[in-house]
């Protein structure tokens, strides 16, 4: 049986309108594709060494006492910590880095945990960071299954200590849904967008940063945006969506939680990440003493310097390192 002859026609109007539609959308994601600038300069006088297969950007805070590793999470890099490393600089020696496809390090796949984790032992290793001078590994967000998993292929000879900061090292749910849904050209087109937006990146930041954190100024805007616009950087970040936030399995945390190294947690006390209680299940999971709670969001390093920096000071003086 054929449709009337109305509603046969209203629907060709449907049809029509929404083939247009789809259109003038891919059009102007394609416009911004394409007009959008793809890359953008690195700053100068970066620090760079080869830690494996990556050519590995770091920064670098103090030259005497115990030495303090820290790891990124998702879309952060060295520059994150300053706050943090500041403090801790004045009584250690801290050293940040960026992960592989994040920030200036070059980008080499696979970015994945296993490729994260060699990456972070073979990077304190060009330091010579092992033995006596083994380091403390503090891993935030995403970093904090890096460094939880370098800490198990390193064992104690290699990592002194490790820290859990705003991190559950368990994988993000829904991940596998939302990569379904983003495809090109609209993903690119999308990032592009954002990152030109200064008040969207502005309030993700205020999101997870919170009342305490300073507000973004131009040179606030340039180091989260800068990041992200390198050769490189969305292709780790679909890659990265693709297979999900790198997770510890249930075996790597039972035998972390085994493991002889001093662990220890601390989350910001207003965390969105994360719901109420989840520091402490996080902390007996991982066999550490109860979590270091911080004033503070998602970006505590950033918040509370000083109080993160405490609980790493308490951290250090479990392991019995000596600068």
């Amino acid at each position: 049986m054929t449709a009337p002859p109305r509603r046969r026609r209203w629907g060709l109007r449907v049809l029509l309108v929404a083939v247009v539609t789809g259109l003038v959308v891919t059009g102007a994601a394609l416009a911004v594709d394409l007009g959008t600038p793809r890359r953008a300069s690195p700053p100068a006088g970066l620090h760079f060494v080869q830690a494996g297969d990556v050519h590995t950007r770091y920064r670098q805070w103090g030259d005497a006492g115990t030495p303090v590793v820290l790891v990124p999470g998702a879309v952060e890099t060295a520059d994150t910590f300053a706050p943090l490393g500041e403090v801790l600089g004045r009584t250690h020696r801290v050293y940040a880095l960026d992960l592989t496809g994040t920030g200036y390090s070059t980008p080499v796949a696979p970015f994945d945990l296993a490729h994260y984790a060699d990456q972070v032992l073979a990077f304190t290793a060009a330091l010579g960071l092992t033995g006596r001078d083994a380091p403390v590994l503090v891993g935030h967000s995403l970093g904090a299954a890096v460094v939880g998993l370098a800490a198990l292929q390193g064992g104690p000879d290699r990592v002194a200590g490790v820290m859990f900061l705003d991190g559950d090292a368990a994988p993000l749910p829904g991940i596998s849904v939302a990569r379904l849904l983003v495809v090109e050209p609209f993903r690119s087109a999308a990032v592009r967008l954002v990152l030109a937006a200064d008040p969207v990146i502005r309030a993700l930041y205020d999101s997870q940063c919170g009342p305490g954190c300073p507000p973004l100024s131009a040179a606030g805007l340039d180091q989260w945006r800068r990041p992200l616009e390198q050769p490189g950087a969305e292709t780790a970040m679909w890659a990265t969506l693709a297979h999900g936030i790198p997770a510890l399995s249930a075996a790597q945390l039972a035998a972390l939680r085994a493991s002889p190294i001093p662990k220890a947690v601390a989350f910001g006390e207003q965390d969105p990440q994360y719901a109420p209680g989840t520091a402490a299940a996080v902390a007996r999971r991982i066999g550490a003493p109860p979590p270091t709670m911080v004033p503070g969001r998602h970006l505590v390093m950033v918040s509370s310097p000083t109080q993160v920096a405490a609980a790493i000071d308490a951290l250090v003086a479990r392991t019995g390192a000596r600068g």
